[in-house]
């Protein structure tokens, strides 16, 4: 069986080299990288499990990274930083982060997060091919397992959290999710962030579908409660 590929980003020698230990008795394969360029290069000719990225770097934030990183591969990305804002945590799940874990850190949690991470990483990839089917309202068209979502006939670009959100309450148009709900669906149960990130990520996909031409809001807020979606006329798949 082949090892656990993990990318380790971090410009701390020290940390670098606790992350090493820690993974190293756990059977990983570890790359490093201390610069945000070498972490790219490294993406750019591996394959990782999971990624194991901090904040702050010489060259680039985490941020910039995990963005660039997002635009190539859906690969399993875990923020571990001494920025304990949850201001800080909100941004980098915004970006595309699917953990975010502060230092100083718990060993077994870590481990914990981390092959969590990975096994939905590969319940994901491991779901059988079907044919795409599309949730289709006026006019807009949410291809869950293309992950695609086309407004007035035009493909738009979302965030992997703000798809999975979209996506979610568009398959449960019946159902109104409080946040928790949503934040166990999306994130798990173990994150430990606030509930009040799915406003954030609701709040950008309205934006978006508003500047791309959506006449109508498709989430609609449930006072009280949380959010469902908002059928505007007749759905069907397609």
């Amino acid at each position: 069986m082949s090892k656990l590929k993990v990318l380790i980003v971090d410009d701390e020698w020290n940390m670098r080299n606790l992350l090493r230990i820690y993974l190293m008795k756990e059977g990983f394969e570890i790359k490093e990288a201390s610069t945000g360029k070498e972490a790219l290069a490294l993406v750019h000719v591996h394959l990782f499990d999971v990624i194991i990225l901090d904040v702050m770097l010489p060259d680039m934030d985490g941020w910039q990274i995990c963005r660039q990183i997002r635009e190539r591969v859906n690969t399993p990305i875990l923020f571990l930083s001494a920025r304990t804002e949850t201001r800080d945590k909100i941004k980098g799940l915004d970006i595309g982060a699917d953990d975010y874990l502060t230092k100083p850190f718990d060993s077994e949690e870590l481990l914990a997060r981390l092959f969590s991470l990975i096994r939905r990483s590969v319940m994901n990839q491991t779901t059988p091919v079907q044919p795409a089917r599309g949730l289709s309202f006026p006019d807009l068209i949410i291809i869950p397992e293309a992950r695609e979502v086309r407004i007035c006939d035009h493909p738009i670009e979302f965030t992997q959290k703000e798809f999975d959100l979209l996506a979610t309450l568009a398959q449960n148009i019946q159902r109104a999710f409080t946040r928790e709900e949503l934040v166990e669906r999306l994130w798990g149960y173990d994150f430990e962030g606030e509930a009040r990130v799915v406003d954030t990520h609701i709040k950008n996909i309205r934006e978006k579908m508003h500047i791309s031409g959506l006449k109508y809001n498709p989430i609609q807020t449930v006072w009280g409660v949380g959010y469902k979606f908002n059928v505007c006329g007749d759905t069907h798949e397609k």
